[in-house]
């Protein structure tokens, strides 16, 4: 579980897009994903005259069998980011040697995305781990979202990270996983007591298209999404994607601002559920909450600080505030910019 905080401007959005950027890449969409970012200039700190090169090196394995990858992205001609180079190590167990291999440069997407990495078991290993990362977002609830509109009654294999296929989602759980799908509905009535079920048949027969339309208590009209507060529509996103059956879910989970329009009482719940899917599965979450942090322990919290420039990310320790919890909440410690994460002045 890690839980990221901070003071706007302090590296929070710069981290989560960091993974937004290593699923473009093992996608096959890097060049995408900087045209979408601005170009390659506003991707280099102060752009290329300042910064050169974007470099990161990624562990993954486990302990046992540790795989390192690593790659370095260079500005070229038309505002592009290219690989400079791109280097695995891997092996190394008892007294051998870990052998470390280059993949080459000079090439616009990675090579976790070619054809050699399907037959080769470690850059498999590698792109399957990263192509695993699930980043979603569900701010969007305005009357033309994905998330209110109709989507591919077949499009259930993963939620889209705008959560513009809940409905598919939610039936193909229905069907093939009914303990998992009455557990949401389940919790969904513990913040919309409302709520009785969702009906998720194509409304026109066998129409491939499938809206998301629900049923309140005592009730049998069923109502559309547009007939939900955009925090009960966000909270059904969040609750479909953390209570899937284990296999379903992605190796990371990158969620920003997930309390947005939330009561207090739901921000509870919610963090349950985070806790929960944290056994299975690892957890980066972005919030601006201090209610919302006071559900977790110190050593879920990472800290994001601004000093001369450069983000710096800290973990916090019970030990180091075990006087203050006596009396204070985590997001007290917050308010009171105890444990910083607050604006600072440079």
């Amino acid at each position: 579980m890690n839980i990221l905080i901070g003071a706007n401007g302090a590296g929070k959005t710069n981290l989560t897009g960091f993974f937004r950027m290593l699923s473009s890449m093992v996608a096959g969409s890097l060049q995408e994903f900087v045209g979408r970012s601005g170009g390659a200039a506003s991707m280099l700190r102060n752009g290329p005259k300042c910064t050169q090169s974007i470099e990161a090196e990624l562990e993954t394995g486990g302990c046992d069998a540790p795989l390192l990858y690593s790659f370095r992205l260079s500005y070229a001609a038309e505002d592009r980011l290219i690989f400079a180079d791109e280097r695995v190590l891997h092996g190394g167990q008892g007294e051998d040697a870990p052998i470390a291999r280059s993949l080459g440069g000079g090439q616009r997407e990675s090579v976790l995305c070619s054809a050699r990495s399907m037959e080769d078991p470690v850059l498999f290993r590698i792109a399957k781990s990263l192509s695993s990362i699930g980043i979603y977002q569900f701010h969007d609830t305005s009357p033309e979202s994905r998330l209110r509109g109709s989507c591919d009654a077949e499009d259930s294999r993963v939620l889209r990270s705008d959560g513009g296929n809940l409905a598919a989602v939610l039936r193909a759980l229905r069907e093939r996983h009914g303990g998992h799908y009455d557990r949401i509905v389940e919790v969904i009535r513990l913040i919309a007591p409302f709520f009785s079920d969702f009906a998720l048949e194509p409304m026109n027969g066998d129409s491939p298209r499938l809206s998301l339309r629900w049923r309140a208590k005592g009730e049998e009209y069923e109502f559309g999404a547009h007939q939900l507060s955009d925090g009960t529509l966000r909270f059904m996103a969040l609750a479909t994607l953390l209570l899937q059956p284990d296999e379903r879910l992605p190796s990371i989970i990158v969620i920003d601002e997930p309390e947005l329009g939330l009561h207090p009482v739901a921000l509870g719940v919610l963090a349950n559920l985070f806790q929960e899917a944290s056994i299975k599965t690892r957890m980066l979450v972005a919030t601006q909450s201090p209610d919302f942090v006071s559900f977790f322990e110190p050593e879920d919290v990472i800290v994001a600080d601004r000093r001369a420039g450069a983000s710096s990310f800290r973990r916090l320790q019970s030990t180091e505030l075990s006087e203050w919890l006596d009396e204070y909440t985590l997001g007290d410690l917050w308010r009171k910019n105890i444990i910083l994460g607050g604006p600072t002045y440079e």
